[in-house]
Protein backbone atom coordinates (compact mmCIF):
# COMPACT_ATOMS: atom_id res chain seq x y z
CA UNK A 1 0.00 0.00 0.00
CA UNK A 2 2.61 2.45 0.88
CA UNK A 3 4.59 1.08 -2.08
CA UNK A 4 2.54 3.18 -5.12
CA UNK A 5 2.83 6.31 -2.99
CA UNK A 6 6.48 5.70 -2.67
CA UNK A 7 6.79 5.01 -6.29
CA UNK A 8 4.22 7.97 -7.70
CA UNK A 9 6.64 10.59 -5.17
CA UNK A 10 9.84 9.30 -6.84
CA UNK A 11 8.28 10.13 -10.21
CA UNK A 12 7.51 13.25 -8.85
CA UNK A 13 10.84 14.19 -8.11
CA UNK A 14 12.19 13.08 -11.16
CA UNK A 15 10.11 14.91 -13.65
CA UNK A 16 10.64 17.63 -11.25
CA UNK A 17 14.51 17.49 -11.65
CA UNK A 18 14.80 18.53 -15.29
CA UNK A 19 12.77 21.68 -14.77
CA UNK A 20 15.37 22.46 -12.07
CA UNK A 21 18.04 21.77 -14.69
CA UNK A 22 16.97 24.54 -17.12
CA UNK A 23 16.28 27.25 -14.27
CA UNK A 24 18.68 30.06 -14.96
CA UNK A 25 19.72 31.42 -11.07
CA UNK A 26 21.70 34.91 -10.02
CA UNK A 27 22.72 36.04 -7.03
CA UNK A 28 23.22 39.57 -5.79
CA UNK A 29 24.57 40.75 -2.24
CA UNK A 30 22.18 44.00 -2.15
CA UNK A 31 23.30 45.36 0.46
CA UNK A 32 26.94 45.68 -0.63
CA UNK A 33 25.51 47.08 -4.05
CA UNK A 34 23.65 49.41 -2.61
CA UNK A 35 26.04 50.75 0.17
CA UNK A 36 29.08 50.73 -2.04
CA UNK A 37 26.69 52.84 -4.85
CA UNK A 38 27.73 56.04 -5.38
CA UNK A 39 24.23 57.77 -4.39
CA UNK A 40 25.68 55.59 -1.25
CA UNK A 41 28.46 57.49 -0.65
CA UNK A 42 27.36 61.26 -1.30
CA UNK A 43 24.60 60.19 1.53
CA UNK A 44 26.70 58.96 3.73
CA UNK A 45 29.01 61.98 3.46
CA UNK A 46 25.79 64.39 3.67
CA UNK A 47 24.71 62.38 6.71
CA UNK A 48 27.81 62.75 8.21
CA UNK A 49 27.99 66.70 7.88
CA UNK A 50 24.12 66.95 9.11
CA UNK A 51 25.51 65.07 12.22
CA UNK A 52 28.62 66.36 13.11
CA UNK A 53 27.35 68.62 15.89
CA UNK A 54 25.11 65.72 17.33
CA UNK A 55 27.90 63.12 17.58
CA UNK A 56 30.30 66.19 18.97
CA UNK A 57 27.49 66.38 21.76
CA UNK A 58 27.02 63.03 22.47
CA UNK A 59 30.78 62.22 22.71
CA UNK A 60 31.14 65.29 25.18
CA UNK A 61 28.34 64.10 27.50
CA UNK A 62 29.75 60.50 27.60
CA UNK A 63 33.61 62.46 28.28
CA UNK A 64 31.82 63.84 31.07
CA UNK A 65 30.43 60.79 32.67
CA UNK A 66 33.58 59.15 32.33
CA UNK A 67 35.74 61.99 33.91
CA UNK A 68 32.84 62.06 37.28
CA UNK A 69 32.95 58.63 37.11
CA UNK A 70 36.96 58.68 37.43
CA UNK A 71 36.89 61.41 39.92
CA UNK A 72 34.15 59.43 41.90
CA UNK A 73 36.59 56.36 42.03
CA UNK A 74 39.92 58.25 42.83
CA UNK A 75 38.50 60.92 45.22
CA UNK A 76 35.67 59.12 46.55
CA UNK A 77 37.26 57.69 49.42
CA UNK A 78 38.56 61.04 50.83
CA UNK A 79 35.18 62.89 50.42
CA UNK A 80 33.00 63.12 52.75
CA UNK A 81 29.01 61.59 52.38
CA UNK A 82 27.35 64.53 50.61
CA UNK A 83 30.05 65.41 48.63
CA UNK A 84 30.09 61.65 47.32
CA UNK A 85 26.46 61.74 46.88
CA UNK A 86 26.28 64.99 44.77
CA UNK A 87 29.06 63.42 42.80
CA UNK A 88 27.51 59.99 42.30
CA UNK A 89 24.13 62.06 41.82
CA UNK A 90 25.85 64.77 39.02
CA UNK A 91 27.90 61.21 36.96
CA UNK A 92 24.14 59.37 37.06
CA UNK A 93 22.33 62.66 35.57
CA UNK A 94 25.13 63.02 33.10
CA UNK A 95 24.29 59.48 32.11
CA UNK A 96 21.32 59.84 31.62
CA UNK A 97 21.66 62.84 30.07
CA UNK A 98 24.32 60.57 27.67
CA UNK A 99 21.81 57.93 26.73
CA UNK A 100 19.33 60.46 25.80
CA UNK A 101 21.33 62.12 23.17
CA UNK A 102 22.71 58.90 22.07
CA UNK A 103 19.23 57.07 21.58
CA UNK A 104 17.84 60.22 19.99
CA UNK A 105 20.91 60.26 17.63
CA UNK A 106 20.63 56.62 16.75
CA UNK A 107 16.94 56.80 16.39
CA UNK A 108 17.64 60.56 13.41
CA UNK A 109 19.85 58.86 11.90
CA UNK A 110 18.34 55.01 11.16
CA UNK A 111 15.28 57.38 10.17
CA UNK A 112 17.16 58.76 7.27
CA UNK A 113 18.67 55.67 6.78
CA UNK A 114 15.15 53.93 6.39
CA UNK A 115 14.35 56.72 3.79
CA UNK A 116 17.14 56.51 1.81
CA UNK A 117 16.74 52.79 1.24
CA UNK A 118 13.12 53.56 0.75
CA UNK A 119 14.10 55.82 -2.25
CA UNK A 120 16.41 53.66 -3.55
CA UNK A 121 14.29 50.48 -3.50
CA UNK A 122 12.45 51.68 -6.97
CA UNK A 123 16.10 52.17 -8.37
CA UNK A 124 17.34 48.98 -6.88
CA UNK A 125 14.27 46.62 -8.26
CA UNK A 126 14.81 48.09 -11.67
CA UNK A 127 18.66 47.37 -12.02
CA UNK A 128 17.84 43.73 -10.69
CA UNK A 129 14.96 43.55 -13.29
CA UNK A 130 17.63 44.83 -16.20
CA UNK A 131 20.40 42.04 -14.68
CA UNK A 132 17.37 39.42 -14.87
CA UNK A 133 16.66 40.20 -18.80
CA UNK A 134 20.49 41.31 -19.92
CA UNK A 135 21.42 37.84 -18.19
CA UNK A 136 18.36 35.65 -19.42
CA UNK A 137 17.62 34.47 -15.49
CA UNK A 138 14.49 33.33 -14.14
CA UNK A 139 15.72 33.87 -10.99
CA UNK A 140 17.95 36.17 -9.09
CA UNK A 141 18.51 35.57 -5.04
CA UNK A 142 19.72 37.68 -2.91
CA UNK A 143 23.18 36.56 -1.45
CA UNK A 144 21.95 36.48 2.18
CA UNK A 145 19.48 33.26 1.21
CA UNK A 146 22.31 31.24 -0.40
CA UNK A 147 24.60 29.02 1.30
CA UNK A 148 27.09 28.44 -1.66
CA UNK A 149 26.89 29.71 -4.77
CA UNK A 150 29.26 29.29 -7.92
CA UNK A 151 31.20 32.98 -8.70
CA UNK A 152 29.94 33.31 -12.18
CA UNK A 153 26.63 33.79 -10.72
CA UNK A 154 27.20 36.24 -8.47
CA UNK A 155 26.02 39.39 -9.95
CA UNK A 156 26.70 42.00 -7.56
CA UNK A 157 29.69 44.01 -9.17
CA UNK A 158 26.86 44.37 -12.63
CA UNK A 159 24.13 45.52 -10.04
CA UNK A 160 26.70 47.82 -8.81
CA UNK A 161 27.45 49.70 -12.08
CA UNK A 162 23.84 49.53 -12.78
CA UNK A 163 23.25 51.76 -10.19
CA UNK A 164 25.96 54.18 -10.37
CA UNK A 165 24.87 54.93 -14.02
Amino acid sequence: MNKPRTVAAIMAVLCAVPAFAETRIGVVDLRQALFSSTDAQVFSDQLQKDFADDEATVRAAQDEARKLKERLEKDGAMMNESERTKLGSQFQEKVKEFNFLKQRLDATVAGRKQSFLEKARPEVDAAVKELLDENDLDLILPSEAVVYAKPDMDLTSALLEKLNQ
